[in-house]
């Protein structure tokens, strides 16, 4: 493929249309042709994003809108989620393993942990009162570089 690729989608931060992110960014990502292995790691990442965005950005208030814009420059694809909601207070804490804001819904706290894991790239920016970016990006190994 040439030249880049661009896509946004904005939607109301209810936690059905989750699925319908992931679903969005997966079929966007299949121009790539990736592996079932890295399309699920990108559905992964957009599940985490989008949630903690529905649950933590808008404490579930589906008044909130989530934006998830995604581009594809050559074999890689960088996908930025963003919302409006009540940012984070401490990024440096909110980015530790297991640690969770709301441990009365039973949050495993793994949400960053995971996104960066499965990830080449991750950057998250947050402003209280104003919100939260969370930035990725994946190199993908095309399924037919390998059979070449």
């Amino acid at each position: 493929m040439n030249g880049t690729n661009e896509m946004r989608l904005t939607f109301s931060a209810r936690s059905e249309n989750e699925a319908f992110a992931r679903v969005a960014v997966a079929a966007f990502v299949s121009q790539l042709d990736p592996t079932m292995e890295e399309l699920n790691d990108l559905k992964t990442v957009v599940s985490e994003a989008v949630t903690n965005a529905i649950i933590h950005g808008y404490e579930s208030d589906p008044s909130g809108m989530v934006t998830i814009e995604a581009m594809i420059e050559v074999d890689t694809i960088t996908l930025i989620v963003k919302d409006n909601g009540s940012g984070i207070e401490d990024l440096d804490l909110a980015r530790q393993p297991l640690f969770t804001s709301k441990p009365e819904m039973e949050r495993s706290g793994m949400g960053f942990t995971i996104m960066e894991n499965f990830m080449d790239g991750f950057d998250v920016s947050s402003e209280p009162g104003r919100g939260t970016s969370i930035a990725m990006t994946k190199r993908i190994e095309s399924k037919k570089a390998l059979f070449n």
